[in-house]
């Protein structure tokens, strides 16, 4: 048996309940970009995608797996709590956030760590930030340091002024610092560019640290049952490398759909947690409505090639971590539910799952798929799939 779980990285559909609480009411990720620009995804739309909000030019249909929407349970709309959920660990206590950027005695340790001055430290994006200040970083060798919406420090560096090793092992430093406490950030990141004043650039080299799980997830329990993890993407860095078994590396979405094809044509047994990164980081954080599209296009194309690797017994899910309203002013990720659909030889077609009052469900699904009963949170919905 193979379960292969990708997450279409801030692919929302619609504001959740409490979306108001983080200014984001009025989001609709799949929704709002479909009135801007005309999706053509019939494979998403075969699964019932245009079943879990209104989109323009998609519309419902019977669904040739089982479809639904899952509701954030967990404090905060990033990256980190929504995989953790959805790997069945909910995070009620938030992450700190800075909006008014960083306090003195956390610029006094990057400093101090680094050997190098500080610019920026404010919340930005990462696309303005450099074109901002990257002409002052290469002339001083000053770190930028930023952060957003989320619970992030990033900090920026041109990577011929700032090799790589060298930001990667102060962002390391950074994080093992700064493990608990009022400064425990999500993650600390690494965000590497290239080019000259007017034409800078990020590079596809960031990296991530984050915190550990502040418990058991799903994955923990399957590797201790000698069930392969499979990372592909940045799963392994939200997880700290937690409860995973194997990595696959993958910068981009095409990486990862790559990664995840050589996986099915290799391994006949496992978990595959994948992220595909770009609808966030590339188009989401930069409100390229356009480029969004084409990415969900591209990936739609993509859908078929999956499913024909698939065997009998494999289930293939695709949901959300958060959205990332690129037709809304903000450029953070947006509290949002997600899409939930899956498909496979063995699922039941034209199933509605409704809507799930956390993203744990789809954890204590995968726990129970694999045998191994009923998981400490969320409901699982495994029985409702089965033929």
């Amino acid at each position: 048996m193979r379960w292969i779980q990708l997450v279409l990285d801030g692919v929302g559909c619609g504001d959740a309940p409490d979306a108001a609480d983080y200014k984001d009411e009025g989001s609709n990720t799949l929704g709002n970009l479909s009135r801007h620009q005309n999706l053509n995804i019939p494979n998403l739309q075969k699964l019932g995608i245009g079943n879990c909000t209104p989109i323009a030019n998609v519309p419902a249909c019977v669904s040739e797996g089982a479809w639904g929407v899952m509701t954030e349970q967990s404090a905060g709309k990033d990256s980190t709590t929504g995989h953790w959920e959805l790997a069945g660990l909910i995070t009620h206590t938030p992450f700190p956030y800075f909006f008014d950027g960083f306090p003195e005695p956390v610029l006094q340790e990057i400093r101090r760590i680094s050997g190098r001055g500080i610019i920026g430290n404010k919340p930005a994006s990462g696309t303005e930030i450099i074109k901002e200040l990257g002409e002052q970083h290469v002339k001083t060798g000053d770190l930028i340091v930023y952060t957003s919406a989320d619970s992030v420090l990033q900090i920026a560096a041109h990577e011929d002024v700032v090799p790589l090793h060298e930001l990667y092992r102060i962002c390391k430093d950074l994080r093992e610092l700064w493990m608990t406490g009022p400064y425990a950030v999500g993650r600390v990141i690494a965000r590497p560019f290239l080019g000259v004043a007017g034409e800078f650039y990020r590079t596809p080299n960031r990296h991530d640290e984050s915190l550990p799980p502040g418990g058991p997830t799903v994955m923990d329990v399957l590797k201790a049952h000698d069930i392969p993890t499979v990372s592909v993407g940045k799963i392994a860095d939200l997880f700290a490398g937690q409860g995973v078994s194997e990595k696959i590396g993958a910068k981009n979405n095409e990486e990862s759909v790559q990664g995840i094809l050589d996986w099915l044509r290799q391994k006949d047994t496992g978990f595959l947690f994948a992220n595909l990164v770009d609808f966030d980081m590339l188009y989401g954080h930069r409100n390229d409505i356009e480029g969004f599209a084409n990415a969900l296009e591209w990936f739609d194309t993509m859908l078929p090639v999956i499913r024909a690797e698939m065997g009998s017994e494999d289930t293939l899910i695709l949901t959300a971590d958060h959205g990332n309203d690129p037709t809304t002013p903000s450029t953070d990720h947006s509290r949002e539910r997600v899409p939930v659909l899956i498909v496979g030889k063995s699922i039941r077609q034209n199933v509605s799952l409704g809507i799930r009052t956390t993203f744990a469900d789809l954890g204590a699904t995968v726990y129970e798929a694999f045998g191994l009963g009923k998981w400490s949170a969320g409901t699982s919905f495994w029985k409702e799939l089965q033929r």
